[in-house]
């Protein structure tokens, strides 16, 4: 299917070619029929991927502060490399769109009270089918046409600002900006019987909004939008102000604040500069807000993703409600945005209207999409144009030919590049949506990118498969990939609970010479394998400490999530425990855990573990989340005999006393990927064993989730 997309390091947009995602659980596959331009969001992006990195940084000061702190950490060479990679992913245009069901996850359709073939506007991209979950979807009534109802997700921004600044009827009310949600709202007031006053630079969209009966101030002819709102209230002021521009000035604001009677109220719905006069607010006792997008629900994960409503009786007005309540003003005719719609055109013509933002007046641009044909099979696979054949590396036909499932950040900046340099055959990339996956599958030369796991497993010329996904579809993946004989390679953890590790271990104990190997990549760590001879060396027990400067991470992140992440002992720490564990060469015989009490460690990430070792060694881990970014990320500290090997941030080696050993500071870091993938693909050519031992990973695994329950 055809979706459009922009590169937000070189400003492309593009038509491109990427599979149709598939149904999931608590989501609804719809075929597109009409989409609308949000011109004020999309230019911006546009506008953001053409700048230079000079303009981009100047935009985001907050992101520039992120990347110096990860030149002192990690170095330049990696901070630039991670910067331009995360520059280059495509993000998809497009969130006012409306289709027919196609599909839906179980008890989605009931829910929504539709039928397949039922109309539902939703926020999916600019695309031919999108996979939207159930409550950001809601049905379209008979009479309202697809074009008018494009306007719905926009038009629910600008009802959830006004829904904020309560208006009453025959209050005056002010829309400063007057785009496409600015002219929405003015028709959304008056049909709420307001009197209302717009404002904008811009002579033709004032002329727009005075054609829809409002009062109008063009600031382009000098006019002064204090003096003409006090005028206009007989000296009272305003009863509140609704600010839809876009500006980077504060002048939006501080004339709302001017222009308002005592107790008036103003909601910011767009964007501008907030530096504000406290005496301006402070004297009439002004009420100030920020309307956040389509209503409550809104970047609510729970709400969002899982489908989990907000009960009516406390929550009124949600996003789905947002949406429908807009449909039902369009359906009874007290709102009509169709008059909006300054252009119209084919899908297929849609990067014109892209060349063309700003260049001429435009409001809504309508783009139609060609009818499909009933019953037409799913695209759910493309072909990407990579390797043709494998490499003639002396190996037998077929042997080490990867499947990849998973296209996330981690994936495409870090392990994705290690597993080109190896040289394997690359033939199927699966991601959820397809986007990312269809841009990773071009970039490192994947053969076919897909929606459809089911197909991936399913190919016999696949041998290993990667899985990269979320944490909790782990052990979904690893099973079906034993299960069709796969050599699995899955990021760590290899799974949340005790049921789900005795499912992989009886599944891999019934399959002779069964292939699972966890991405334990700290083991494969240049200055990791430099010091396994300098230990060897010295065979009497040791002590080694282990400090992880590991950040915060907010409660409410899907990593935090027991049941989807499985918190940071799980899904993190198990790193540094399979690390002490590799480097002193012998079983875990006992483990303590004490967590910090108090404010700031709800989410037990203030933690030191105590191992003990069958060779008496001794290993502490300090797991924190409340350090200084300006101290390394991560500290090894060896002691034995005398004396210390410490390692910073798999860049600096130090030595102190220990003979044979050199201290040293690599140019970049380097944590092991490329070598770990080096080791996987070798033992897959050669028919080895798992360079990471699965005895090992077991006990690794089996301590993590015991610790992680006595957090409980």
């Amino acid at each position: 299917m055809k979706q459009i997309l922009q590169n937000l390091g070189t400003g492309e947009t593009l038509l491109a070619e990427v599979p149709e995602p598939g149904a999931r659980a608590g989501a609804v596959l719809i075929r597109t029929r009409t989409s609308l331009i949000s011109l004020g969001t999309e230019r911006m992006l546009v506008d953001f991927g053409k700048a230079g990195w000079v303009d981009k940084a100047r935009k985001q000061p907050d992101k520039v502060r992120q990347v110096l702190a990860k030149v002192r950490t990690d170095g330049l060479f990696a901070t630039i490399d991670a910067v331009r990679a995360k520059l280059d992913q495509p993000i998809a245009l497009g969130y006012c769109n409306v289709g027919e069901i196609v599909e839906a996850g179980p008890g989605v359709l009931q829910a929504l009270g539709c039928k397949q073939g039922d109309r539902v506007v939703n926020n999916g991209p600019h695309a031919e089918t999108v996979s939207v979950p159930k409550n950001l979807c809601a049905r379209v009534p008979d009479n309202v046409s697809d074009e008018a109802a494009a306007f719905t997700v926009v038009g629910a921004i600008a009802l959830q600002g006004i829904r904020l600044a309560a208006p009453t009827l025959g209050e005056t009310v002010v829309v400063t900006g007057l785009g496409l949600i600015g002219l929405l709202a003015v028709q959304l007031l008056q049909a709420q019987g307001c009197r209302v006053i717009g404002i904008d630079f811009d002579p033709w969209k004032c002329g727009v909004a005075r054609s829809l009966g409002a009062e109008v101030v063009d600031l382009s002819q000098g006019t002064d939008p204090v003096a003409a709102a006090m005028a206009f209230t007989r000296g009272r002021g305003v009863d509140a102000v609704v600010v839809t521009a876009s500006t980077q000035s504060s002048d939006p604001i501080r004339q709302a604040a001017q222009m308002s009677r005592k107790r008036g109220r103003i909601v910011l719905v767009g964007v501008t500069g907030l530096e504000l006069a406290r005496a301006d607010f402070y004297e009439k006792e002004l009420s100030f807000q920020v309307s956040c997008s389509y209503g409550p629900g809104r970047y609510d994960e729970a709400y969002e993703q899982k489908g989990q409503d907000y009960p009516l009786p406390f929550v009124r007005w949600t996003e789905q409600r947002n949406f429908e309540a807009f449909l039902d003003l369009v359906s009874s005719g007290r709102l009509d945005p169709t008059p909006l719609i300054t252009h119209r055109l084919a899908f297929q013509d849609a990067l014109g209207a892209y060349e063309g933002l700003g260049r001429q007046p435009a409001l809504g641009i309508v783009l139609l999409y060609p009818e499909q044909t009933a019953g037409r099979k799913p695209q759910r696979t493309v072909r990407l144009g990579g390797m043709a054949t494998p490499p003639t590396t002396g190996m037998p036909p077929g042997s080490g030919v990867v499947g990849l499932v998973g296209a996330g950040n981690f994936t495409g900046i870090t392990l994705l590049p290690a597993l080109r340099a190896t040289g394997a055959r690359l033939k199927t990339i699966a991601s959820g949506a397809g986007v990312t996956g269809t841009h990773l599958g071009r970039k490192f030369g994947f053969e076919q990118s897909t929606t459809d796991t089911t197909s991936l497993l399913a190919d016999p010329e696949i041998d290993t498969v990667l899985i990269t996904t979320r944490h909790d579809s782990h052990t979904r993946f690893v099973l079906e990939g034993l299960r069709a004989g796969k050599r699995v390679y899955v990021e760590k953890p290899l799974c949340l609970t005790q049921d789900e590790m005795t499912a992989i271990e009886t599944e891999v104990a019934a399959r002779p010479g069964a292939f699972v190997m966890v991405g334990f990549n700290r083991r494969f760590a240049p200055q990791i394998r430099a010091i396994k001879p300098l230990l060897d060396a010295r065979p009497q027990p040791k002590a080694l400490v282990f400090t992880a400067n590991a950040g915060t991470i907010p409660g409410s992140h899907w990593t935090q999530d027991r049941k989807v992440g499985g918190g940071r002992i799980i899904g993190e720490a198990c790193h540094f425990i399979d690390l002490l564990r590799h480097r002193v060469g012998h079983p875990i015989t006992a483990a303590d855990l004490v967590r910090a009490g108090g404010a700031g460690a709800e989410n037990g990430d203030i933690v030191t573990i105590t191992l003990r070792f069958a060779d008496g060694s001794i290993g502490t881990l300090h797991y924190l989340s409340n350090g200084s970014r300006s101290f390394p990320k991560e500290r090894l500290e060896v002691f034995c005999g005398g004396g210390i090997l410490q390692i910073d941030n798999f860049r600096e080696l130090k030595a102190y006393d220990w003979k044979g050993a050199r201290s040293g500071r690599a140019w970049r870091q380097d944590k092991g990927h490329a070598s770990e993938m080096q080791a996987l693909v070798e033992a897959v050519r050669t028919g080895g064993p798992s360079p990471v031992p699965f005895a090992e990973t077991l006990e690794v695994t089996r301590l993590c989730l015991d610790l992680a329950d006595r957090l409980t």
